[in-house]
């Protein structure tokens, strides 16, 4: 009787284990930020957006600007690329920043925003340079 209320013990103990839930490891890559729009016609059309600040941190450029408005949060930049590829070592990349700020106010707001860069890496290659209208200096994007 005793061996039976082990065994019975053993394999609900065993049964209990098993049903633990499954770690898969797997880690999904989250994008930084917004998405980079990559478009040479956007690219031309667009008003260059005076930057005050650019860093690069991993995979995500974080830019900063500084412009007239009521509420920054209202406000909507966009990074477009031009498609275009210059072919040298590093390869480069040209990209402008438009703010869409239909706001008219005397006060002087900064804004900081996020844009994930994956979208311009260069196949084969593992950094770019990116020339961003606006900046003195281009920023070199390595992954």
């Amino acid at each position: 009787m005793k061996l039976s209320k082990l065994f019975m013990f053993s394999l609900i103990c065993l049964l209990f284990l098993n049903t633990q839930c499954e770690d898969e490891n797997t880690f999904t890559e989250m994008s930084c930020g917004l998405e980079i729009e990559i478009d040479t016609t956007a690219y031309e059309d667009a008003e260059s957006q005076t930057i005050d600040e650019a860093i690069i941190d991993g995979d995500c450029v974080i830019i900063t600007i500084l412009s007239s408005g009521c509420d920054s949060a209202n406000w909507v930049m966009t990074l477009i690329d031009s498609e275009a590829v210059a072919e040298s070592l590093p390869p480069q990349r040209y990209l402008k920043l438009s703010l869409f700020n239909n706001e008219v106010c005397l006060a002087f707001l900064s804004k900081q925003e996020y844009f994930d860069l994956t979208p311009l890496r260069v196949e084969g290659l593992n950094e770019v340079l990116l020339n961003i209208e606006g900046l003195a200096e281009p920023l070199l994007y390595s992954y």
